[in-house]
């Protein structure tokens, strides 16, 4: 259903349900899956491709060209998964040639104001809570939250899972399962709650907890520390994760807290 007072250029590719509020843009090679909302003053450029059952709330702006000076115009993307709700003045920027390509997963929820620059990956079932920055290329993993005015430097990855305090200065890599918070950002303990409420038992925490005493608690740099993990812990799917996630940061993992 679309507004008289909305602009839906012929090209695009609308499902039958989709509901289009007054002043709303929407630009040709535009994808909207069926029952998708879009809110009034919506902004959807080209090279847009949104799932179903979205909610884009107003004021968004979806497909901008990067903020990126290698840019030269080439085709690039942006893909938005199923069941995400996108907020008041969220924007998300398009690809370069370095990935084609920005996405933001399935069940997602961006806050006011967050946004998503060229060439990130958000994973499924991520909250970015209001005015959360990410840089370009930035790689989010599954049921991360990051806290609200959170900056996120360019190439960082945020593991799985994961739980950032608001106001937080993201420039090196956090592991997967635990919780960064303070100023420099450092490990402040592993995100049992969260997992707990994605039905990991006491045992699985149990075992994160000591793949990160070692990692961060027992006075060992890291070689040291996936050393001995590899050695003296059994493979499981979340020691595994936590090492590979390791073994390929580009920048670094954050430290652990030095008290002062």
């Amino acid at each position: 259903m679309k507004q008289p007072l909305a602009y839906v250029h012929p090209e695009a590719n609308i499902a039958d349900n989709v509901v289009i509020e007054p002043f709303v843009s929407i630009d040709k090679d535009v994808i909207i899956g069926e029952g998708t909302r879009i809110g009034s003053s919506v902004t959807i450029m080209p090279g847009v491709r949104i799932g179903k059952n979205c909610r884009i709330f107003p004021g968004a702006v979806i497909g901008a060209a990067p903020q990126d000076l290698k840019f030269k115009g080439e085709y690039t993307t942006v893909e938005i998964g199923d069941n995400t709700t996108i907020r008041e003045f969220v924007t998300i920027n398009r690809g370069t040639i370095a990935k084609g390509k920005t996405v933001v997963g399935n069940n997602c929820l961006l806050m006011a104001y967050v946004h998503v620059a060229h060439d990130c990956v958000v994973g499924n079932d991520v909250i970015l809570v209001n005015n959360v920055q990410l840089a370009g290329e930035v790689v989010i993993d599954d049921y991360a939250i990051l806290g609200g005015m959170t900056a996120v430097h360019q190439f960082v990855h945020v593991g799985s899972h994961v739980m950032v305090s608001g106001g937080s200065l993201v420039r090196k890599d956090i592991p997967p399962f635990i919780k960064a918070g303070r100023e420099p950002l450092s490990y402040v303990g592993i995100n049992s709650i969260g997992l707990r409420r994605r039905n990991f038992n006491n045992e699985k925490i149990r075992e994160v907890q000591e793949i990160y005493r070692y990692i961060y608690q027992k006075g060992l740099n890291i070689s040291q520390a996936v050393e001995i993990i590899e050695a003296e812990m059994p493979a499981s799917t979340e020691r595994d994760e936590v090492l590979l996630f390791i073994k390929d940061s580009k920048r670094g993992i954050i430290r652990g807290y030095l008290p002062d």
